[in-house]
């Protein structure tokens, strides 16, 4: 990102702010480090705050379709009461804590097709105007990377990811959206499931992970979704069979209907699972949804990006998020 003039609310000659990430993908609930470069404008300038915002691209449901946003899941204050002189250039360095609940943005270093930034507003004299914004990357927690690894290695494909706005019951979810990652089934489960949806909601104790079944309908009967819950520890990733772990909470989402495991040590716990698990947001959409198309091999989920038009595809929404967030700052 380059130095970009705040040509709303403070006017031309207004200070300009560059937020700079430290490289790399950082991980739910770890530290997001970074520095605000600012650079004054024609005359001094009081900077009463310096925030930053998370934001994600997601989609809702509504009676007349489907619909595609901007949330806001996190706001930091990391800087405020000084005074930003004519053509001064200061930096301010911060660390904030990502919520646990961040959607992951990436697998072994592939794109899933989730949108997420970091913007910085200014506030200066009463006014507030929207200056950067910048790509946040996410790579897995240990155990969410277990438990993919563990479906690929049992055969099942990527298919797509996407954020889902609503809240998912019986669930400790405290973001207003969840992430869904939907996978093509594994040949021993093919008659059982049309795919399988699978979402992370981490916490500080531990982690829920909401396994999602497509059931296909019979002669005499429709298909439906079952829904099973399991709680898992963040200690230990790396000790578990995870292979039989899945096997079996997959096997008892074949035999029966959605079943709950040991209650989460935090959020609600024991709120019974209807087969649509959406709260208010309509049906539950299937298919693919922002993602690429990452196929899956011996060496599980995320061996590369399976099609360069749809790779190609995937760039060009970052790239039209980011683009267009800063335009329709710049003509507020």
């Amino acid at each position: 990102m380059v130095f970009k003039k705040l040509l709303g609310s403070l006017g031309v000659g207004g200070p300009t702010v560059d937020t700079v990430l430290e490289p790399g993908a950082v991980r739910p609930g770890g530290g997001l480090t970074g520095q605000v470069h600012l650079k004054g404008g024609s005359a001094d300038f009081d900077i009463e705050q310096i925030t930053l915002e998370l934001v994600a691209r997601v989609e809702a449901e509504h009676d007349g379709g489907e619909a595609e946003g901007v949330a806001a899941f996190g706001r930091f204050t990391v800087a405020g009461g000084f005074r930003l002189t004519a053509g001064e250039q200061r930096s301010v360095p911060f660390t904030v804590a990502l919520p646990w609940e961040t959607p992951i943005t990436e697998l072994y270093g592939q794109a899933l097709g989730i949108v997420l930034g970091v913007r910085t507003e200014l506030a200066v004299a009463g006014a507030r105007d929207k200056g950067d914004l910048d790509p946040l990357t996410v790579a897995p927690l240990p155990v969410q990377e277990a438990v993919l690894e563990a479906l690929g290695q049992l055969g099942f494909g990527f298919k797509s990811a996407d954020l889902e706005y609503g809240h998912i019951r019986g669930t400790g979810q405290q973001l207003p959206f969840y992430q869904e990652i939907e996978l093509t089934p594994a040949p021993q489960y093919g008659h059982a499931m049309r795919e399988l949806e699978v979402t992370f909601l981490a916490g500080p104790g531990g982690m829920e992970v909401v396994l999602e079944a497509d059931k296909p309908g019979g002669f005499f009967s429709s298909s439906h979704d079952v829904v099973n819950r399991h709680v898992v520890s963040h200690d230990g990733a790396d000790q578990r069979d995870w292979n039989t772990v899945l096997d079996a909470w997959i096997r008892q989402m074949v035999a029966g209907h959605g079943h709950h495991s040991v209650p989460a040590p935090y959020g609600h716990a024991d709120a019974h699972y209807a087969h649509s698990h959406h709260d208010g947001q309509g049906g539950h959409r299937s298919g693919p949804g922002m993602g690429t198309a990452i196929a899956a091999g011996a060496a599980g989920l995320a061996v590369g990006v399976a099609g360069g038009l749809v790779a190609a595809e995937v760039v060009d929404e970052v790239g039209d998020f980011f683009e267009g967030d800063d335009e329709g700052d710049e003509e507020a």
